[in-house]
């Protein structure tokens, strides 16, 4: 009798974990399918508006700076009221803003849901970490993780091709209506799901903490390390998405076409690394050995694109070998966010450690914008190796020091 209640807990407890990441990663996958909607709308927003494409430009800007200053805010609010509420808000905020300049399109609109929309996607990092580190087994967090970001990379890679044909077939008023739309019916399973967080039970923990023991802290060395790190990320690999079809053309003569299909390579290979990730982050407890040895290796494959030549199959399998170890360190990169992160302060300290991500990419593009202005096509993938090599180091610097918060090896369930 006792083993089949035992089995039953069981196997609700693992209907609960598919539920949750099923709905945190549909969310996560609408922010990334909203964050390419603009820039890919931006030749039909050009013809339709009459502006140019620095006013275009401005918008990204204003929706970058106004996601880095929500995004700490934004994790308070899941640590104090829960992150299922605050998820919930995000989809709906950036909803409403995509189906309002729909309706109404003009350039003052673009910049005020440009604005509306880079304060929705400051919820999702912080949101979603929290609510997969609450809810899943410690056994398989890494592959919840992994499942999350893999996710995300599927609404970038849909995202042009479905708003493009909406805007053609339909006008880009109802590309962006529909877009609103997507984050209004995700948003749905996840207010009929109450129990997916007891946010009420979060709000007592938060109130009790307050007047006890002093809120913990997030702003240590520790965490603020971890988000150059995060920073690290992105800027070794911005040079190998946004330039490398171009550096490979200036600096090779390799043709469009074919530099084109090993940046294709790279980002798939990139995404089913992800999911190879996890199942790495959840045999392991030394995450940040993953991180330094995938980044290191990586070095030295990119170091050979930038040096050797390569013929059409070696660069293709170059390209598709660094996507694949760039995917597979990611879980282990947010397993020791996971580990720094005190007490109660998960969603703080992701959304703190998750800017990172928005300071490379500001860092980026102009970085290798200038070098390719320069005339040094080669150094795009220089730097990345410099950015690599040092992302490496500062993995193995994260991990001893995350070593004591480490928790004991669960028992896969």
């Amino acid at each position: 009798m006792t083993s089949s209640v035992t089995a039953s807990a069981g196997i609700n407890h693992r209907a609960t974990e598919f539920k949750t990441i099923g709905l945190v990663s549909s969310a996560h996958f609408v922010s990334h399918f909203q964050q390419l909607v603009l820039p890919v709308l931006f030749p039909f927003l050009k013809a339709k508006l009459g502006i140019d494409f620095i006013e275009l430009g401005l918008a990204l800007t204003v929706s970058n700076v106004m996601s880095v200053a929500a995004q700490l805010p934004m994790g308070a609010l899941c640590d104090r009221l829960g992150s299922r509420r605050v998820l919930i808000a995000g989809l709906l905020l950036g909803g409403c803003a995509f189906v309002a300049l729909g309706v109404a399109p003009s350039y003052p609109a673009l910049l005020v849901v440009a604005g509306f929309w880079g304060i929705s996607n400051s919820v999702y990092h912080p949101a979603d970490y929290a609510i997969l580190s609450a809810r899943m087994a410690p056994a398989r967090v890494g592959r919840a993780f992994s499942i999350h970001t893999f996710c995300g990379f599927l609404g970038n890679a849909v995202a042009p091709i479905v708003v493009v044909g909406l805007a053609t077939l339909a006008g880009v008023g109802a590309a962006l209506i529909a877009t609103g739309i997507l984050g209004l019916f995700v948003s749905i399973p996840l207010i009929l799901s109450p129990n997916l967080e007891d946010d009420a039970m979060v709000a007592r923990a938060a109130a009790s903490a307050a007047q006890h023991e002093p809120r913990p802290r997030v702003f240590t060395p520790l965490i603020i390390g971890l988000t150059g790190f995060f920073a690290l990320l992105s800027l070794s690999g911005s040079g190998l998405t946004n330039f490398s079809v171009v550096a490979l053309g200036s600096a090779y003569g390799t043709p469009v076409s074919l530099a084109s299909l090993a940046l294709t390579v790279y980002l798939m290979a990139q995404a089913f690394g992800v999911l190879l990730g996890g199942l790495v982050a959840d045999l392991t407890k030394r995450h940040g050995e993953v991180a330094a040895i995938g980044y290191a290796v990586n070095a030295l494959i990119v170091l050979a694109i930038a040096t050797l030549g390569l013929g059409t199959v070696p660069l293709v399998l170059a390209m598709g070998g660094a996507g694949l170890l760039g995917g597979l360190i990611m879980p282990s990169r947010d397993m020791l966010v996971r580990a720094a992160a005190p007490p109660g302060a998960v969603g703080r300290t992701f959304g703190i450690v998750t800017t990172g991500f928005n300071i490379g990419g500001a860092v980026g593009p102009m970085l290798f914008g200038w070098i390719m202005d320069r005339g040094a096509p080669h150094w795009v993938f220089g730097a990345s190796v410099i950015f690599m090599v040092i992302t490496a180091a500062t993995a193995m610097i994260g991990d001893r020091r995350t070593g004591h918060a480490r928790p004991a090896p669960a028992a896969a369930e």
